[in-house]
């Protein structure tokens, strides 16, 4: 008998220092008919506006926004962490919110891989890139809990190795990849069960 295949299509994205560069490479190579949706936390001072948006819309062929509480969560769309708020995710819509910072950040990239593997389960696909300190280590051990996959940015290659270091030390990571290889594995991973 064989066990019928899981949807994984739900990825989450965590970055911080050298992350817009590493997410501009990212999104640049992924498909436009990509069947998931993206959602991103890069930490951001509080006090600054965020392009990155924008900057993600004109890398890729996918349409990125900063995620708007209560909106319903669709394929093909990357949503953003807005600064100075959580981004969650929870079944078929996205919260934004103001909760305590965690590792002093808001947004946390934990925030949102745990409600993600909350949510979806084995759905979800975890991503962990560049950035210092530790942030993503504790939110990718819950997707792996909860069946899902975890990627991390090989260390070696990331331009600050400290969250993907800390991710690959505290987690037994499904991949661990250099970042020009991230848009083909994530494309290849992302199923959709048909019937």
């Amino acid at each position: 008998m064989t066990a019928t295949p899981v949807s994984r299509d739900v990825v989450v994205i965590g970055a911080s220092a050298g992350g817009v560069a590493a997410l501009v490479e990212l999104v640049g190579g992924l498909p436009p008919d990509l069947p998931a949706a993206l959602f991103i936390v890069v930490h951001h001072p509080t006090d600054a506006p965020s392009k990155l948006p924008r900057i993600l819309s004109r890398a890729g062929s996918l349409p990125a926004a900063h995620a708007t509480d209560g909106e319903r969560i669709e394929p093909g769309r990357i949503y953003v962490a807005p600064p100075d708020q959580h981004l969650l995710v929870r079944d078929g819509f996205v919260e934004v919110s103001s909760g305590p910072p965690e590792h002093r950040l808001r947004p946390a990239v934990d925030p949102l891989f745990r409600s993600a593997a909350e949510a979806y389960g084995a759905r979800v696909i975890g991503v962990v890139l560049t950035g210092n300190l530790e942030d993503g280590a504790s939110g990718l051990a819950a997707i792996k809990e909860r069946g899902g996959q975890a990627v991390v940015q090989d260390p070696a290659n990331a331009e600050y190795d400290g969250m993907p270091r800390s991710a690959v030390e505290h987690v037994a990571a499904d991949h661990v990849v250099p970042l020009a290889e991230l848009a083909a594995l994530l494309t290849e991973l992302i199923t959709v069960r048909r019937g």
